[in-house]
């Protein structure tokens, strides 16, 4: 759980920023392009920031978590106070360096942890903060924006990572160093199959989902009906589906193979992609279908970050940072395939189409983890 808060705090510092992009570039006078990179360095600074782990791979896992939280804390000051565009998109890079890294160190923590039998739901609950965050972080950080100042949001953010930062100090037991395999063995884990098998299904298969839900707004209210007023009611169901997603994954992959659990939820998502863009007119309907593909979205995290811990031994910090950068550099190319249907005439139901085949290989990536390698080191570890 105190692992939990600093992902929580994660989640406000890089998905509120959506809802507060307006605000910044109004204060700043800059266009909303122009805004929109923040996004981008932030992005860019999960994807720096996971390499940057093997610098620090001899430190014990504990201080190498509190280190990271007094960068999250100092990113996010540095974005509250940024006195102009240029030092708040350094300071966006400097918030998203941190972001990977934790959720790396934090997985192999919750492992370590957990009882026996556990530690998928160990990872489920300490990934918990990022969905939860976007039920009541991210609408209260927007709200702050719209009432005062958007800097207030980054000011929530750093005042909630002091708390974390506490919390890890007091309650995250002291562990040693993982084995250090030297720099070249960092990356020996590379050179099998299954560790790319997860990226690659995290990165194609969640990017699928994401060419839906970067258009989520203008599918709502352009082919659902629903007006612009009922959005923020309609992001807390979607944040809802999340928190749930995250935590039924977490429970079912330690019941059942993790590989196997994360290929059939991927594999409904492609179910769900169909079946969004036939029936997004029926509101009711609609909805549900939303709930389910959030869920489904951050379904496969848990099981995904516990499983590539097991299949990158000798360098389990890299590559259960991996898992993030997949999802980021999933997400932006996903906003890009889900665009290009827009921009080509075609209405707001075609960006969940055009996720549909990339749900569908993420599917059998996964599915080829599971038969192929999955099953071949639970034989060896009986």
């Amino acid at each position: 759980m105190a692992m939990a808060f600093g992902t929580f705090g994660l989640g406000i510092a890089e998905f509120a920023m959506m809802g507060i992009l307006g605000s910044i570039a109004q204060d700043l006078q800059i266009s909303i392009t122009q805004a929109g990179h923040l996004i981008s360095a932030y992005a860019l600074g999960v994807c720096v920031g996971s390499p940057a782990l093997l610098l620090v791979r001899k430190f014990p896992l504990k201080r190498i978590l509190l280190l990271l939280s007094v960068v999250i804390l100092a990113g996010n000051l540095c974005a509250a106070v940024a006195p102009n565009f240029t030092m708040l998109l350094i300071a966006r890079f400097l918030s998203g360096f941190p972001h990977g890294a934790y959720f790396g160190v934090a997985s192999i923590i919750a492992q370590r942890l957990a009882p026996e039998g556990k530690a998928t739901q160990a990872v489920s609950i300490m990934m918990a903060g990022m969905t939860v965050a976007t039920v009541f972080g991210v609408p209260l950080g927007t709200a702050l924006s719209n009432a005062i100042s958007w800097r207030l949001t980054f000011v929530l953010v750093s005042c909630w990572s002091i708390i974390s930062l506490y919390g890890i100090w007091r309650w995250v037991p002291r562990m040693d160093a993982l084995p250090d395999t030297g720099f070249k063995g960092q990356f020996r884990f590379m050179k099998s199959p299954a560790p790319w098998l997860i990226v690659f299904g995290t990165l194609i298969g969640g990017g699928g989902v994401y060419c839906w839900y970067s258009y989520i707004n203008p599918l709502l209210t352009n082919v659902s009906g629903f007006s612009v007023s009922s959005l923020s009611w309609l992001m807390v169901l979607a944040g809802l589906g999340m928190v749930a997603g995250n935590l039924i994954g977490g429970r079912l992959a330690d019941k059942y193979p993790a590989g196997l659990v994360a290929a059939v939820v991927q594999s409904c998502m492609v179910v769900t992609l169909l079946s969004i863009f036939f029936f997004a007119s029926v509101p009711w309907l609609s909805v549900l279908l939303m709930m389910i593909g959030t869920a489904g979205l951050f379904g496969v995290g848990s099981p995904l970050q516990y499983l590539i811990v097991r299949f990158s031994k000798g360098g389990e910090m890299l590559g259960a940072a991996s898992i993030q950068i997949a999802f980021n550099v999933g997400n932006a190319l996903a906003a890009w395939c889900g665009g290009l249907a827009l921009q080509a005439g075609w209405n707001d139901r075609y960006p969940a189409l055009v996720g549909v085949p990339l749900a569908f290989i993420g599917c059998m990536l996964l599915f080829t983890l599971h038969y192929k390698y999955e099953r071949q080191l639970s034989k060896q570890t009986e």
